[in-house]
């Protein structure tokens, strides 16, 4: 049975990861959370008693160790799957660019660090505390699929001259590196890792809305940008799309097909849309 591990699996795309894996029922599905009692009430409300929830924090490298020897219980001892969604894009930083905090460093200081923190390190002690898991599979794949964003791609950037997020972007750029960091190190053990990019999801942020007049103008000039980079582009996409491209992606991608370390878009190229 291929074992999944998704983590920031309590809403959103992570949710909607484990709910269609929990489909298969060949499939041991885990959910990586904060606080397990709101998915789990959710999940039992859609009938998806197979999902497992177990909690850590992200940024707290012996909390997500614990979590690894609960999920070894589950497994059996190995882990096929890490899906490591699990991030944070900062409000306070999202719809502005660098040069709108010249007069307030610190706030722009202390955004960096927590958005390194967390989508960075946080995901450097999660494959850390989860790898020996991934190393240990006895039958099946070994994957290490992390959730990045084409905000980060430099050609992107100058393209549409995409200037706001830069805390969020800068972090993502070095999760990229991470992901090619450690396939150089175990892709000869075997163990396929990539970045992939799930296009603009719908997020529970978005549907409450902006209330700020002067963030939703800024959004609306993001929305314009992306307009012109994909005229067809019609808004963010449901979850349940997204994961059902990422997940497909995942599983045909391979080392031996030249996936290892790539960063790339749900379609499995560089269209970040």
């Amino acid at each position: 049975m291929p074992s999944y591990l998704v983590t920031g699996a309590s809403q959103g795309l992570g949710f909607e990861f484990v709910r269609q894996l929990a489909a298969n029922p060949e499939n041991i599905v885990i959910g990586l959370v904060r606080n397990k009692a709101s998915p789990e009430t959710k999940a039992k409300s859609q009938g998806l008693t197979s999902i497992h929830f177990v909690e850590a924090q992200y940024t707290d490298l012996a909390s997500l160790k614990a979590a690894a020897e609960t999920v070894r219980g589950i497994t059996g001892g190995g882990l096929n799957y890490l899906i490591n969604n699990a991030a944070s894009v900062s409000e306070v930083s999202e719809l502005r660019t660098l040069g709108d905090f010249h007069d307030n460093f610190e706030v722009l200081e202390e955004d960096l660090k927590f958005s390194f923190d967390i989508n960075v390190v946080g995901l450097i002690k999660t494959v850390q505390a989860f790898l020996p898991l991934v190393q240990a599979a006895t039958a099946g794949e070994k994957k290490v699929i992390t959730i990045s964003s084409g905000m980060s791609d430099l050609d992107l950037i100058n393209a549409s001259e995409l200037a706001v997020a830069g805390a969020y972007a800068i972090s993502k750029a070095g999760v990229n590196v991470a992901v090619a960091k450690y396939n150089a190190l175990y892709k000869n053990e075997g163990i396929l890792f990539m970045g992939i990019c799930p296009g603009n999801v719908a997020t529970e942020r978005q549907t409450r809305g902006f209330q700020n007049e002067e963030d939703k103008a800024r959004l609306a000039a993001l929305a314009a940008k992306f307009m012109q980079l994909a005229p067809d582009w019609k808004g963010p996409m449901a979850p349940t799309e997204s994961a059902t491209a990422v997940l497909s992606l995942a599983h045909r991608s391979s080392i031996e097909n030249g996936d290892g370390g790539s960063f790339v878009s749900r379609h499995g190229n560089k269209n970040w849309m």
